[in-house]
């Protein structure tokens, strides 16, 4: 996983950009990357090439990284805060797909596609990102076996997540959503019983889940006296992920 960064270290709302001293962002850049598991499989002149052209970009709760139909330049990851991947249907009516939390890396598929994205990203809080242009990302999955291996990986999480969020979708129960929400936040983790923290508030797993703040709450009350999780302010303690993900045959 990401090493957390705080936001207060970046520049100011006036640009996009963080607008670092260059030695800072690249210092930064190699915490980040350094802690990625596909960054650790690379050789020492693809990590270098990786580290000559990566970049960071920060972005604010409410605004809108791209939107269905962009072409897609970059792959992101995600340094810190918490994105929504989701689309809009002809009716206007908002669909939720994915929470994209800080480790997670996005829009591989769209690039080895080579076609524009099928999707909207938004920040549900202020977050910091790493982006990598699409040409290296080709070049990395034309020479690097291992990174091949990591993006064969990142795209059968990816359909599983997909699969689980359309199921979800269609007629469970809030309790469910909500359940489901929590756990695809924790999706490159493996099955066990240690626990998991997230620093997630009320409102943004509402948003994830897609259902409103109040029924959200009654939900996490629900998961709470089932003994699956436990909550205190902007932070969730999950104590089974095994039987959250399965929830609610558990």
């Amino acid at each position: 996983m990401f090493i957390r960064i705080s936001l207060d270290t970046l520049s100011t709302r006036a640009s996009n950009e963080c607008s670092v001293a260059s030695g800072e962002e690249h210092a930064m850049l190699s915490r980040v990357l350094d802690s990625s598991r596909w960054f650790a499989r690379l050789k020492i002149c693809e990590r270098e090439q990786v580290l000559s052209s990566a970049s960071i970009r920060r972005i604010f709760r409410g605004e809108c990284l791209f939107s269905r139909g962009a072409f897609p330049e970059y792959w992101w990851g995600v340094a810190a805060g918490l994105l929504q991947m989701s689309s809009t249907t002809t009716n206007g009516q908002r669909i939720a797909f994915l929470g994209l939390p800080e480790g997670d890396w996005f829009g591989e598929g769209s690039i080895l596609r080579g076609e524009p994205l099928r999707y909207d990203v938004m920040a549900l809080r202020d977050s910091c990102l790493v982006r990598i242009p699409a040409a290296d990302f080709n070049w990395l999955h034309e020479r690097s076996i291992s990174f091949t291996h990591y993006l064969i990986q990142q795209l059968n999480n990816r359909l599983s997540q997909f699969i689980a969020s359309q199921a979800v979708q269609r007629g469970s129960s809030i309790e469910r959503r909500v359940a489901q929400a929590i756990a695809a936040l924790l999706h490159e983790k493996e099955y066990g019983t240690g626990l998991s923290l997230l620093d997630v508030s009320q409102e943004e797993i509402a948003l994830l889940a897609g259902v409103s703040r109040q029924r959200c709450s009654q939900a996490l009350r629900h998961l709470r006296e089932i003994k699956l999780i436990e909550t205190e302010y902007q932070r969730i303690t999950v104590l089974d992920l095994h039987a959250l993900r399965r929830y609610p045959e558990t």
